[in-house]
């Protein structure tokens, strides 16, 4: 595996077609964004029309990005093999037909199920679109576009709760996903124009691998959301914990022997994992996840449950965090190209993004809009610095056949972030309101904004909220020490060929390349 910065792309996708993937790939990622923050909005009228609460509701969520999570980085790695516009096009085609089912579905327990369906669909999308830009696009041209792919998701964040709020107060939360399954069915079409890319070789699929990574994850991520409901040391949680541990250890072993026999290709090769500045930027973007996820979930609930605003009002406060998202991925791009190190403006986004959730605490009943707006918009400052920059720092330092693995990984990381704060950031608000009422049935009710005990519920957002600052700084500092270990080769300066060192000792002068080494493949830039 390569570590460092590649300029070369699969020769599949060179010059073909680049802008109708550009566009199909920014309206995928318009979408997944919008439908998960637009989601949220809906969920206390998704109760009251189904008679759900709890966990059975939060899974209308957390059930999408766990199924997300545990199947990204697989359908990146077969992108690699059999086709990225392949496992985007069958992704699309999943995530439309299951969403189509959440909008008729009259049982919340069916909900659930076509919401765990959408997630699947949703990651070939998502991690097939980022490996196809990652493999046409490269250089200052590949973070150009990754920043427009920033800001895109920015726009669904941003005006995911507004529209969603919108449509649920004037025609119910059903229309809110016949929306989604109209733009999926133009993403699906789209995809029939997109050029086909995968990599130059196609060995064998590592079926071991997969099988035992989309369970292990699975299981691990349900966990997590059994542990916050029957407990930590139930026989139900730990069951599909050490189950969960025995299908992960088989799957590094399984990979370490495809590696060392050369016989097929891992789905994940562990040289990846193991290269601190790859990671570094992994971690990083689970902080910007786990900073802003429970926040951008649960706070609409909070708005409409104790200051009793609508749907459409706490989707336009939202707009206070999700706008700067939607505004900044430009500047971060364009910081970077001009020289900034990129781990020092990431380090400074998770710093925000702790000072953000601190600042929040001094949250109450009857809170202003204007109140809110100042952590509001330092979270969101936070997320928008950053949110463009990652994944081309990240899948600069792979091979090129190896893209879509690293896309899967990251997205596997984005995916797992979002179901674990979900879980653990409304177990923190549930637990924490029902040792103040002394009812789980009643806490259940009164985070799910059914209204009342608005004290109660107020001190356990604080609570949760200085957790998420702890869990942040760590994370600023973690981030740091991974990357500062491979800064001598690994600049965030915009993103070029790097000329083979010397093969004698003799002192040349240092000269920049102005392009990609003659015998590369050089593929279109924006």
């Amino acid at each position: 595996m390569a570590t460092e910065p590649q300029a070369s792309a699969v020769p599949a996708s060179r010059g073909r077609r680049p802008a109708v993937t550009l566009s199909v790939v920014l309206l995928g990622m318009l979408t997944l964004p919008m439908a998960m923050s637009g989601t949220t909005v809906a969920l206390p009228r998704i109760g009251a029309d189904l008679g759900a609460s709890g966990a059975a509701l939060q899974w209308v969520v957390v059930g999408y990005f766990l199924a997300a999570s545990s199947f990204m980085l697989v359908a990146g790695s077969l992108g690699d093999l059999y086709g990225r516009r392949r496992i985007l096009s069958a992704g699309a085609a999943l995530y439309t037909a299951a969403t189509l089912a959440s909008a008729l579905v009259r049982h919340i327990l069916l909900l659930d199920a076509a919401r765990v369906l959408a997630g699947v669909g949703a990651a070939g999308v998502m991690a097939a679109g980022g490996s196809l830009l990652a493999a046409t696009f490269t250089g200052a041209a590949r973070t150009r576009v990754f920043a427009s792919l920033g800001t895109t998701a920015g726009l669904g964040l941003a005006f995911g709760p507004t529209f969603s709020g919108w449509l649920v107060d004037a025609l119910g939360w059903r229309a809110t996903f016949l929306s989604y399954v109209a733009v999926g069915l133009v993403i699906l079409a789209g995809t029939r124009l997109m050029a086909e890319s995968r990599a130059e070789t196609r060995p064998r699929v590592d079926k071991g691998g997969a099988a035992t990574f989309i369970a292990g994850l699975a299981l691990a991520l349900f966990t997590v959301t059994q542990g916050s409901k029957s407990g930590w040391t139930a026989p139900k949680t730990l069951l599909p914990a050490l189950t969960a541990l025995a299908l992960l250890i088989a799957f590094v072993r399984i990979e370490q022997r495809l590696t060392r026999s050369g016989t097929g290709r891992p789905v994940l090769d562990l040289a990846l994992a193991r290269n601190p500045a790859f990671l570094g930027w992994a971690v990083g973007s689970f902080g910007l996840g786990a900073g802003t996820t429970g926040v951008l979930t649960f706070l609409p609930t909070y708005l409409q449950g104790v200051n009793g605003t609508t749907a459409r009002a706490a989707g336009l406060t939202l707009l206070l965090m999700t706008v700067p998202i939607l505004a900044l991925p430009p500047l971060g791009a364009r910081l970077v190209n001009r020289g900034t190190p990129a781990r020092r403006l990431l380090v400074l986004s998770l710093l925000l993004i702790a000072a953000g959730n601190a600042w929040l605490t001094t949250l109450h009943p009857g809170v202003s809009v204007a109140a809110l707006a100042g952590p509001l918009l330092t979270i969101g400052t936070g997320q928008g610095l950053s949110l463009g920059i990652i994944d081309a720092q990240a899948m600069s330092m792979v091979a090129p056949s190896e893209v879509g693995m690293a896309s899967g990984f990251l997205n596997t990381v984005r995916g797992g972030t979002g179901a674990v704060t979900l879980t653990v950031f409304g177990a923190l608000l549930l637990a924490s309101v029902e040792s103040r009422v002394g009812s789980s049935s009643l806490a259940a009710r009164v985070t799910a904004g059914a209204g009342g005990h608005a004290e109660e519920f107020t001190a356990a957002w604080r609570m949760t909220l200085w957790t998420v600052t702890g869990l942040l700084t760590a994370l600023a500092a973690l981030t740091h020490s991974l990357l500062t270990r491979r800064v001598a080769r690994t600049p965030s300066a915009p993103l070029q060929t790097r000329t083979p060192p010397c093969p004698t000792p003799t002192r040349t002068p240092t000269r920049t390349p102005s392009r990609a080494p003659a015998s590369a493949p050089t593929p279109r830039s924006a």
